[in-house]
């Protein structure tokens, strides 16, 4: 199998704050139960039950996720926006010969509508998974490097037995992001090529890539 690079989405990929607010808007009209759409989308990365958590008692939480996930394809899409670099971090990837592969704690079928909307094409998707439960589809998917913006993603890479390419894009700074143990950490995917090139280097694309040891970039 030919490796591949693997992505976290929220905050990694994309910006889906305004969406995901503007569902979780919707939510609250249609429910009558107040979420803090600006608070939710200050700590994306957990699944979405985590959040809704704060909001539905345990009676209504899967009545709540049901009626968000209904109420999302409406309302989150089109407001979703590419994180700057994502376009050319993912032609990076593919030029090296490596593919691309998205691993989420969003559910696969919003996740895909997000990729089709923005035109981001990734050779495999899998969805509703976090932290450590990312770490499996990694390890089936070929990943050598996860890229994500959450320590929850850095878990991942570490459970993986892979490096971890920290974002600071989302709600965890830099800080955090090598405390959970990652090996690299960029500001943004605009930096992501020059890395990728660089640790590539003088490896085949159907060979085991050499991996730096862990630093911070």
């Amino acid at each position: 199998m030919t490796g591949a690079v693997g992505f976290d989405l929220d905050m990694t990929l994309i910006d889906s704050r305004p969406g995901i607010a503007a569902a979780y808007r919707a939510l609250t009209a249609q429910t009558g139960v107040f979420v803090d759409a600006d608070l939710a989308v200050s700590r994306l990365g957990p699944p979405l039950r985590t959040e809704l958590r704060n909001w539905f008692p345990a009676d209504d939480l899967e009545a709540a996720v049901t009626a968000y996930r209904t109420l999302y394809a409406e309302h989150a899409i089109v407001p979703t926006r590419s994180m700057p670099g994502a376009v050319e971090a993912l032609r990076a990837v593919r030029a090296l010969g490596l593919r691309v592969v998205v691993v989420t704690s969003k559910i696969g079928r919003l996740a895909a509508l997000h990729l089709k909307h923005l035109d981001l094409v990734a050779d495999e998707l899998a969805g509703d998974l976090f932290a450590e439960g990312k770490a499996a589809a990694l390890t089936e998917h070929g990943v050598r490097w996860y890229v994500g913006d959450h320590v929850g993603d850095m878990v991942a890479a570490r459970t993986a037995g892979v490096p971890g390419i920290g974002v600071a894009t989302g709600p965890c700074g830099a800080d955090e992001l090598r405390a959970a143990g990652a090996s690299y950490v960029l500001d943004d995917l605009t930096a992501l090529p020059d890395l990728l090139r660089r640790i590539t280097v003088g490896s085949g694309t159907n060979s085991s890539i050499a991996l730096k040891s862990r630093s911070s970039e």
